[in-house]
């Protein structure tokens, strides 16, 4: 499972899944940027952290809900590093709204991080990526389940995994893959926050071990489609989720 020498980008990684991810990434011998919106002091956190693992990483600050900051971003990890090979889309928002109480800014807010921010940073992996790279959003196994005020949320990654299947073929001639990580409920910072006690352990019922995901739960997986053992898969949502749908 090692890309040694590799350079990889994580979005939103200065916590949760995305903090396991780079951490899991550096272990295996890639190169990592760190990428935070506004969380200097956790993004630094996470680079110490690979670093005393005898990692190498480097925290680079861009809001992806604005195209010129990933561009940004690409550029900048260009010129500390030269190349990209591994992009994980993982920066997102969720917030639960029931839909009279969902405003265009709160629509549109989801949208640009969600969405926008997740194409954007794939249409720089198409001018930048080295051939023979990997990229993986994430979308949410939420969208395939009917859950009361989940609806903003639902839709932006219902369009994370559409454009993932639809840039496959775009990105296959250049021999990389593209691929989209599902997960159910994971006891994450974003997850958990606002709910109570009796609706977090509801949600550790609906899956088949009964109890909420961890963060490297999905960074395990992470590793193993970033690996060479997974490059006959591409354009595919991946749910994992202990069962829940």
């Amino acid at each position: 499972m090692s890309v040694a020498g590799k350079v990889a980008i994580v979005t939103g990684a200065s916590r949760g899944i995305g903090r396991q991810v780079a951490i899991q990434l550096a272990r295996l011998g890639a190169k990592v940027v760190v990428n935070y919106a506004s969380s200097r002091e956790k993004a630094d956190e996470v680079v110490t952290t690979i670093e005393k693992l005898g990692g190498q990483a480097a925290a680079i600050q861009a809001d992806v809900s604005k195209v010129s900051e990933v561009e940004a971003l690409f550029s900048e990890v260009l010129r500390r590093f030269g190349h990209v090979d591994i992009l994980v889309n993982n920066a997102g928002i969720m917030e639960n709204h029931a839909i009279e109480d969902v405003t265009e800014e709160i629509f549109d807010r989801h949208f640009a991080i969600n969405v926008k921010g997740t194409y954007f940073a794939c249409q720089q992996a198409m001018k930048h990526m080295a051939p023979g790279g990997t990229i993986l959003n994430f979308s949410t196994s939420v969208s395939g389940a009917m859950l009361p005020t989940y609806s903003v949320y639902a839709a932006t990654k219902g369009a994370v995994e559409q454009l993932t299947r639809q840039l496959a073929k775009e990105f296959g001639p250049k021999g990389i893959v593209i691929n989209c990580i599902a997960p159910g409920q994971v006891a994450t910072e974003l997850f958990l926050s606002g709910k109570s006690p009796e609706l977090i352990d509801s949600f550790r019922r609906m899956n088949a071990f009964g109890r909420l995901g961890e963060p490297e739960d999905i960074a395990n997986v992470v590793e193993l489609l970033v690996s060479d053992k997974a490059r006959w898969i591409t354009g595919q949502t991946i749910r994992v989720n202990g069962g829940f749908n």
